[in-house]
């Protein structure tokens, strides 16, 4: 074999390692990215739930000690069965947000 050829060989062979290499390395810098990124999705999705279940139960703490008057948009009952059609719409809205973002 000429000394071209073997060279030409481990040229290419040389080349293809490298570029395995930088394959690698870029797709584990993208998988630890998008690990990163969930899980700061994740930690946010759960604060927020908290922040959110701390305002209810501080707020349902007041009106059982008679602090706070029931919240009602205008203090009549029809309007409160409104207000009550409104936070369940907005809660279904959640639950969907919530889906397509755990499937995706």
């Amino acid at each position: 074999m000429s000394d071209s050829v073997l060279r030409a060989f481990f040229i290419g062979r040389a080349a293809a390692e490298a570029l395995y290499e930088q394959a690698s390395q870029l797709l584990g810098e993208a998988l630890s990215t998008a690990g990163k990124w969930d899980a700061e999705q994740r930690e946010r999705i759960r604060t927020l739930s908290q922040t959110v279940v701390e305002r209810a139960e501080r707020e349902e703490q007041q009106l059982r000690q008679g602090e706070a008057p029931m919240p009602t948009p205008s203090g009549r009952p029809e309007d409160l069965q409104a207000a009550l059609d409104e936070l369940r719409a907005e809660m279904a809205r959640l639950r969907a947000t919530l889906k397509t973002y755990r499937l995706s």
